[in-house]
Formats: C-alpha cells, sequence, structure tokens
C-alpha cells in the first residue's frame, strides 16, 4: 500500500520515507553490538588460538637461542643428563666365513649302454640302495645274441675237433717219415692242415669271445661300490647309448657341499678348515672340511667356489640346499648390548663417557651378531665407559652425569 502525502509546502508534496523496507548494507556492514555478540559467542574458540599462538611464540624463541648457542639447548641450563654406562665385556669369540650352496655327489657316476640298442628286461635295483662293483643293475634282452654265442660255441668244438685230429695225422705222419713210407711232401702237407686246424679255432674262439662280450654289455652293472641315485630305466623301454643314462651312481656314497664364498672371505679360508653345513629343517649340523677353494673369482658377481666335503649321512640328499659355516679363528673381542650401537650416514659408533663426564662418540665396525650381543671388531678396547641407553638424544662434547649400576644404593 502506497504512502499518503503528509501536508503540502510550497507547493511541493513531502512523502514520507518507510525505512522498514530499507534493504541491508551491501558490504556486510553490522552495529558494533553485533559484533560483541559475536566475539562473546566464541570466546572458547578464541581462547585456544591464543594458547596455539603463545606456544608458537615460545617454541620460536627457543629455536632462536639454539642456533644462537651452537647446539640444542638442554631443557633446563642448570640440569645435566644422567646417563646409565656400560663397560664392554670381553668374550671369546670365533670368526667364521658363512656361504649358502647345495649338497652334491662327490663322484656322480652315469650308467648306461654300452652296447648295441636294446630293450630292457629286468631292473634289479631301486634309487637309494647300495651297490657293489659288477653288481647287476639291469638287463636288456639277448634273444638275438645268445642263439650267436650257442653257434659259435659249436663252431669252436668243431674246429678243435679237426686241428686235433689233423695234428694226429701229422704226428703219425713224423713217426713214418724216416721209414720213407711218405714223402717229404705229405708230411709238410699234413703239418700245413694242422696248423691251418689250430688257427680255426683261434678264430672260433676270438668269435665266441666277441659275440660273450657283447652278451656282457647288456647287462648293466655297476662300476664301482656306492649309492643309486637315480634310475631312469624302466621295463620295456629301449636303451640306447645316445638316449641318456639309465642310472647315476655316488661312487663310495661320498657327498660334499658346493657354495660360493665372497671374494673378501675367501683369502680367510685355508684346506682341511672345520667346516659346520645346516640343512633346512634339520638343527644338528653336519661336519665336515674345507675341501676345495676355487681358482678364480667370478668377474661379475666377485664369489669363489667352495667345496666341503661331508661324512656320509642319510640325510645328506643331493641336490638339498644348504648353508655353510667355516671357522676362521678365535679371540676375545668387546661385546655391546644392541641399544648401546648406533649408526647414521657415517657408520657405526657408539657414545663413550670420558674421565671428564664428557660426552665423545667413537666409531666401530661391527664383527658379528650374536645372542650375547654385538660383537665389536675395531674401536673399543674394552675398559671404556659406553652409554647403554638412549645415545641418540645426547651430542657429542656434551656434559653428563653417570646414574649409579642398578642396584646400588
Amino acid at each position: 500500500m502506497n504512502a499518503q502525502p503528509d501536508k503540502e509546502s510550497d507547493g511541493e508534496t513531502v512523502v514520507p520515507i518507510d525505512r522498514s523496507h530499507t534493504p541491508p548494507n551491501r558490504y556486510g556492514q553490522r552495529a558494533p553490538a553485533d559484533w560483541i555478540g559475536r566475539i562473546k559467542a566464541r570466546r572458547g574458540t578464541w581462547i585456544v588460538a591464543g594458547i596455539l599462538l603463545l606456544i608458537v611464540i615460545l617454541v620460536s624463541m627457543r629455536i632462536m637461542r639454539s642456533h644462537a648457542g651452537g647446539g640444542v639447548a638442554p631443557l633446563s641450563q642448570n640440569s645435566i643428563p644422567l646417563v646409565s654406562v656400560i663397560a664392554p665385556k670381553l668374550l671369546p669369540v670365533t670368526a667364521s666365513v658363512t656361504f649358502t650352496g647345495t649338497i652334491f655327489a662327490r663322484n656322480d657316476i652315469p650308467i648306461g649302454v654300452e652296447g648295441d640298442a636294446g630293450r630292457v628286461i629286468a631292473i634289479y635295483v631301486e634309487a637309494g640302495d647300495r651297490v657293489k662293483r659288477g653288481q647287476l643293475m639291469a638287463k636288456l634282452d639277448q634273444s638275438v645274441l645268445k642263439p650267436q654265442a650257442n653257434r659259435l660255441n659249436a663252431s669252436l668244438e668243431e674246429a678243435r675237433a679237426q686241428a686235433a685230429l689233423s695234428m694226429a695225422e701229422y704226428n703219425r705222419a713224423k713217426g713214418v717219415e724216416a721209414s720213407g713210407a711218405l714223402s717229404a711232401e705229405e708230411v709238410e702237407r699234413r703239418r700245413a692242415a694242422a696248423v691251418t686246424d689250430e688257427a680255426r679255432v683261434n678264430v672260433a674262439a676270438a668269435q665266441l669271445a666277441e659275440t660273450q662280450a657283447w652278451i656282457a654289455r647288456t647287462e648293466i652293472r655297476a662300476p664301482s661300490d656306492g649309492v643309486v641315485l637315480t634310475r631312469s630305466a624302466e621295463l620295456g623301454q629301449t636303451a640306447s647309448q645316445s638316449g641318456g643314462a639309465l642310472f647315476r651312481l655316488a661312487r663310495g656314497g661320498d657327498v660334499e657341499m658346493r657354495g660360493q664364498v665372497a671374494e673378501q672371505d675367501l683369502v680367510r679360508l685355508e684346506l682341511n678348515q672345520p667346516a659346520a653345513v645346516y640343512l633346512t629343517g634339520i638343527a644338528k649340523p653336519f661336519n665336515g672340511h674345507v675341501r676345495l677353494l676355487g681358482a678364480v673369482i667370478d668377474p661379475k658377481t666377485r664369489l669363489g667356489e667352495i667345496r666341503i666335503a661331508l661324512d656320509p649321512d642319510p640325510a645328506l640328499r643331493p641336490g638339498a640346499f644348504a648353508s655353510g659355516e667355516v671357522t676362521v679363528g678365535k679371540a676375545n673381542r668387546p661385546v655391546l648390548p644392541q641399544t648401546a650401537v648406533l649408526s647414521d650416514l657415517q657408520g657405526s659408533y657408539v657414545f663413550v663417557v670420558t674421565a671428564d663426564k664428557v660426552v665423545e662418540r667413537r666409531a666401530v665396525r661391527i664383527a658379528d651378531t650374536t645372542t650375547a650381543g654385538v660383537v665389536i671388531g675395531d674401536g673399543l678396547k674394552g675398559d671404556e665407559q659406553v652409554i647403554s641407553l638412549a645415545g641418540g638424544f645426547l651430542r657429542a662434547g656434551e656434559r653428563v652425569d653417570i646414574a649409579p649400576p642398578a642396584g646400588a644404593k
């Protein structure tokens, strides 16, 4: 509804302004009372923000003081850190070289067919059996060679009989030669016949021996004492020289471990040094000794070969994965708990407390890690006071106090 004019003045009409329809300030301006109300409503938020700002200021001032002083200032300028120290234990430590490898038969002999191809008609041994030298392991078909041998044997007997008859006739001719009953030519003829028949005996004997040799080659026999590692022969199989080995034999049953050793460790090894070999799933070690060291280093892997001769044991099966350890010496070395040894980009180190109760950084070389702790190869003599705990919170050159030993009053 439109507002009505109130009055007229000098011919002009004055229209009153209805402020109830005045649009709000487009710039978002509010009255002071509105701002005070909003601040009171957010009083808790402003308190938290103020506390956080105060903390940031204090931390910034602390960092500025630490940079100005050249190091991290202690929590209290009047307090000195209290540390626990430990003297390294000098324990007898065995130096050893470890490596991994595989179990092999020391002398792995493949056994196959030496003669003509033939069908396997019998198998007498299995993998894992112990055999003696000359023991029959398998047999090939002899159906063709056996009749040949029988025929040649009969020919040999015939030749021997003919040779005996010829020799008898020659002997009779020599007996009557003096009386002139037979001419010299007849005596000589009978002598030549005896010699020829004797030669035929030798030929028949050689042919029979050759056939018997071929028959012997159809019988696969062990070339030496040992253990049968594998058997690939099967009944009915046609075996030949080009068909691969029928059996593999570990001569004498001897086994060894063949592994690879790092170049820097190979110089510490010598022949006949005692060694222990461990198999997966078996806790007890298998004793042996270094039998062979490689003469060359692989230029790609920087590794050298090592062979460990092992005492025979049924658990040592060729092809098994194994880890080896060779003892190269024994010495007394400082041993520290793992919490006392620290490391960074410069290497391993410990913190030692000097006689003036000042922290000193000491570089060390870790030789080994045992159940007793970390074995120190170089860097400590054994009479130092080494900080055992919380060394990472200290700085070299910082003054400390030594806490009394546990249990001391």
